[in-house]
C-alpha cells in the first residue's frame, strides 16, 4: 500500500505561482508513475501532469503546458508540481496519484484557489 500526502495549496492571484508537494510512503519502490489530477465539480477527472518514474518522462494537459512542471526528489520520496502563471480556471482541489502495476493510490487533495 502507498500513502500520499499533498501540501502547498493556497490562495494566489492570477499570474502568481505555487508549488505543490506530495510525499509518498509505504510500498513505494514499484511505483510506475506519479501524477497530479484535478476534478472540477460536475466534470470528469482531469490529468494535469504525469511523470513516469523509470524514465522521468512527463506529460501535461494542454491547458497547463508551459506553465506547470512536475518533478521528483527521490531522496525525499516527494513529487512536486510547480505552477506558474496561474489562471482562475486553475482553481481546484489537486490530487496526487501513484500508479503501481494493479493499483492507483490517491492523496487527500490540496486546495488551489486563483483569484482574478
Amino acid at each position: 500500500q502507498v500513502q500520499l500526502v499533498e501540501s502547498g495549496g493556497g490562495l494566489v492571484q492570477a499570474g502568481g505561482s505555487l508549488r505543490l508537494s506530495c510525499v509518498a510512503s509505504g510500498s513505494i519502490f514499484n511505483i510506475n508513475a506519479m501524477g497530479w489530477y484535478r476534478q472540477p465539480p460536475g466534470k470528469q477527472r482531469e490529468l494535469v501532469a504525469l511523470l513516469t518514474t523509470s524514465r522521468g518522462s512527463t506529460k501535461y494537459a494542454d491547458s497547463v503546458k508551459g506553465r506547470f512542471t512536475i518533478s521528483r526528489d527521490n531522496a525525499k520520496n516527494t513529487v512536486y508540481l510547480q505552477m506558474s502563471s496561474l489562471k482562475p480556471e486553475d482553481t481546484n482541489v489537486y490530487y496526487c496519484s501513484a500508479k503501481v502495476y494493479g493499483n492507483t493510490y490517491w492523496g487527500q487533495g490540496t486546495q488551489v484557489t486563483v483569484s482574478s
